[in-house]
């Protein structure tokens, strides 16, 4: 299933393939609680950046290894490199142009306890 989407102001837009059914993860960390974001993972090749490449800043905190990605514009966080997925991309659910409404199931992902939820995606 192709889906589209982007940021608020529209200067980043991205493209994707995923197929139902959509697993999203509700994170709890500090920074995904706050923002009210919803992780699509994504493979890499089936992820593209459409435009505004250059619009995007780079916010990293904690171990530093996700690129948090936002608008420079508009502060929206559609994708980013996620530390819990190095060969995938994450992308906000909620920043889709037209989200799938069937087959869309959301799983607790434990992000203040990192090591432990990681862990427990593997098993």
């Amino acid at each position: 299933m192709k889906l589209a989407g982007g940021c608020h102001c529209g200067a980043v837009r991205f493209a994707l393939e995923a197929e139902p059914p959509f697993k999203l993860l509700d994170c709890n960390c500090s920074i995904c609680s706050r923002t009210g974001y919803l992780h699509l993972i994504v493979p890499h090749e089936h992820f593209e950046i459409e435009r505004g490449r250059d619009d995007l800043s780079t916010y990293r905190f904690g171990t530093e290894q996700a690129d948090h990605l936002f608008c420079r514009h508009c502060g929206i966080k559609s994708f980013y490199r996620p530390r819990s997925h190095p060969d995938a991309w994450s992308v906000n659910f909620r920043c889709l142009d037209n989200p799938p409404d069937r087959d869309v199931h959301k799983v607790d992902y434990d992000g203040r306890n990192w090591e432990e939820a990681r862990k427990a995606l593997s098993e």
